[in-house]
């Protein structure tokens, strides 16, 4: 156990030494290029202010928001996975980012304009609704694959099934939707943070400042859930009870991150699987593992869809699913 906590240790020390590398990289590139010196007095605030704006309004902010959408993915999926005892579960996969965005898509539709006057507390409203649709499409699921129990490939065909209907009753909606509406559904249902500012970092952050310390808080909880439900019986455990707990917070981390950066997925499969080798099966020590490989997954994002056709941008989702497929292909393929 010390030697799996030292490597730990060793291993999030170097994962974070990437991100910070990566950070600094992402802060120099992009439509406009800063050199590193300016972007350091800017940071600093003994430069001249001319990178400020694009710095500190632009960059930063979504910056920040990849890496808290792939601690919070990161930890999500890995939750799934444990629960679900299937190595290919993942929100996206699964249906749960397609539920809560149904949800957001239903706000966009009916309510955007008639609380236009909120300003930017709609920011703090889309994780709700997003929240709302992910625990139904959760529901559903664990509902209609329940059959004395939860198989892995039952859990997994249901949920496909359920992301299919999601989608095809979010393309409804965008069909019925004016112009401006169905821009801002379709490029926020491909997971783009080009807009993102600093109050999305705010709506985004609560969420991932109290779940993803009680995920690793309940980490015993999904080790003994791994077993099997009859051993998790066995020794003691409210399996039903725990499992509920469990697929709340993953549900919970899954629709607000949807929320902020739209349907990005793969990246819940990605980063336990990468975790899972690096540090083994132990949740102690993959979730913040996985959390810190989703960031980092995320941040690298990023700056690739700023960076490869720039001045355009490729939105960030589409960029982690060219990344997430192939390695979800071979999974499938392996088991």
């Amino acid at each position: 156990m010390i030697h799996s906590a030292k490597k730990t240790s060793l291993v999030a020390a170097g994962i974070i030494a990437a991100i910070l590398i990566i950070f600094f990289i992402s802060l120099n590139t992009g439509t406009i290029p800063i050199g590193p010196a300016d972007v350091v007095k800017t940071l600093l605030g003994t430069g001249d202010g001319s990178y400020d704006v694009i710095l500190f309004d632009f960059r930063l902010p979504r910056m920040v928001i990849a890496l808290l959408i792939g601690i919070g993915m990161g930890i999500a999926g890995a939750i799934l996975q444990g629960v679900s005892q299937n190595g290919l579960a993942d929100p996206g996969i699964l249906g749960i980012n397609a539920g809560a965005g149904f949800a957001v898509v239903l706000y966009i539709f009916f309510l955007q304009d008639k609380l236009a006057g909120t300003g930017s507390m709609q920011v703090f409203i889309m994780p709700l609704f997003a929240f709302a649709g992910a625990f139904l499409a959760a529901s559903l699921i664990y509902a209609l694959a329940w059959k004395k129990g939860v198989t892995p490939v039952r859990l997994i065909l249901v949920g496909i099934g359920i992301n299919a209907a999601f989608g095809g009753l979010i393309i409804v909606f965008q069909l019925m939707m004016d112009p401006k509406d169905f821009t801002q559904a379709t490029i926020w249902l491909n997971g783009s943070i080009w807009q993102t500012s600093w109050n999305y970092v705010l709506a985004l952050l609560p969420w991932i400042v109290v779940l993803v310390p009680f995920a690793i808080f309940k980490a015993k909880a999904l080790n003994v859930l791994t077993l099997g439900d009859q051993l998790a019986v066995g020794v003691g455990a409210s399996v039903q009870r725990e499992r509920t707990i469990l697929l709340l917070l993953a549900v919970a981390l899954a629709g607000a991150c949807v929320a902020a950066g739209g349907a990005i997925t793969f990246l819940g499969l990605v980063a336990p699987h990468l975790a899972r080798r690096i540090v083994g099966p132990n949740h102690k020590y993959l979730l913040p593992i996985c959390a810190l490989i989703g960031a980092l997954i995320m941040l690298v994002a990023d700056t690739l869809s700023r960076t490869i056709l720039a001045p355009s941008e490729i939105p960030i989702g589409l960029v982690v699913s060219a990344i997430g497929a192939p390695y979800f292909i071979y999974l499938l393929i392996k088991e």
